[in-house]
């Protein structure tokens, strides 16, 4: 391949503008887990690229996706499996889901790599259910994962959004399904920024409501629950949040525009992580922790910071297709060998878009292979007729 130093890319204009390509950044990374935080990547999926599209069956590449969890966990990093990263509501089945999860569960206990899964009530059809029928939808999710060994993240319901008329029947369905775990459960606070579908979930008209459910329901089943994600992009609101939680249950941060500051923490805690964000930059989220092992909270913010810009363009709203981006940067970093999604997702992000992730992704020194990015780069953006 020739060596390149600049690329072109598409501009607003319809012109082309230059970009330097810059040389990749020198990370140490971790081999074994952080001993300073809990840090899970909420990994995606990787399409077959002949068999999917938009209406078509899903087509998962089955090595292909389970090899990007081996490179996940030889970085130090858990799986967070079948959750909305993978498409999960957007293309990924229950059916799929559940293969997913047992397949990782699997490739997991061969390395002692960490997991955890995602259940929720997708099983159902889209006609109205009631809260028993959707209270059952997820133990039967729950039953499934813990047989295969697998501890649970408590999903947001599209179903319970759509039926419950109050707090209470959010506080009952999630006492019940908290009462059939075997294991301590991580609970999933997902903003409508992410599924507008779920808007008013937790039965209250504001977030200070609906956070007095929840940590009502945290308080009554505290030895069921481990942590609750806050997926809510607002700061203020999970630093609040997670100095009212009970001694031992655990803050997952969602929060992919505010991470660093969050996982950092000040001197009443600090989040753990379980974040689409570090799907797309795995590598610098390895090395970050592996300075906060170490003490360094300065050289990890030094290598979180500077990252956060990416992070909040390949979560801009409409936010929910931020999957777009984890894929194209994986595909543009070497990790596989094409760009396409289950479902033809892939068409949820312009073409400017994407050219504003080279920009973002390059400034950060991403591409560990510079070349082989702007070659796939430049090949597809051609392909558009560009």
């Amino acid at each position: 391949m020739k060596t390149r130093t600049t690329i072109e890319l598409p501009a607003i204009s319809g012109r082309h503008r230059t970009l330097e390509l810059a040389q990749p950044a020198t990370l140490e990374t971790l081999t074994a887990p952080p001993t300073s935080r809990i840090a899970y990547a909420a990994g995606h999926v990787v399409a077959d690229p002949l068999r999917s599209g938009a209406g078509s069956p899903t087509a998962i590449d089955w090595d292909a996706t389970l090899h990007l969890r081996h490179s996940l966990w030889n970085l130090g990093l858990g799986v967070a499996e079948s959750m909305d990263t993978a498409q999960r509501g957007m293309g990924l089945g229950p059916a799929a889901a559940l293969e997913l999860a047992r397949r990782t569960l699997a490739e997991a206990k061969s390395v002692g790599g960490s997991v955890v899964v995602g259940i929720a009530t997708d099983q159902l059809d889209a006609a109205p259910h009631t809260l028993e029928e959707i209270t059952d939808a997820y133990i039967e999710q729950l039953g499934e994962i813990e047989a295969a060994g697998g501890s649970v993240v408590m999903m947001a319901s599209r179903h319970l959004a759509r039926t419950a008329r109050g707090a209470d029947d959010y506080f009952n369905v999630y006492g019940k399904v908290l009462d059939a775990a075997t294991r301590p459960v991580i609970l999933h606070w997902l903003g409508s920024m992410f599924d507008p579908s779920l808007e008013g979930y937790w039965g209250a008209p504001t977030i200070a409501d609906a956070s007095e459910t929840v940590l009502a329901l945290i308080r009554a089943k505290r030895e069921k629950v481990a942590g609750i994600k806050i997926s809510l992009l607002d700061k203020d609101h999970e630093i609040g949040f997670r100095r009212r939680l009970p001694a031992g249950v655990r803050l997952f941060t969602g929060d992919d525009f505010n991470y660093a500051d969050l996982i950092a923490g000040d001197e009443q805690g600090h989040s753990d992580a379980l974040l689409g964000a570090f799907a797309a930059v795995p590598r610098f989220a390895s090395a970050a922790f592996a300075k906060l092992d170490e003490g360094d909270v300065r050289g990890f913010r030094d290598i979180l910071e500077p990252i956060v810009p990416l992070s909040r363009l390949i979560f801009e709203a409409p936010t929910q297709y931020y999957k777009v981006g984890v894929v194209w940067l994986s595909y543009l970093t070497g990790w596989q060998s094409h760009f396409r999604m289950v479902a033809g997702l892939e068409s949820g992000r312009s073409i400017l878009h994407l050219a504003d992730l080279f920009d973002a992704a390059n400034g950060i020194g991403l591409f560990p292979e510079p070349d082989l990015s702007a070659a796939r780069a430049t090949a597809f953006f051609r392909a558009q007729g560009l």
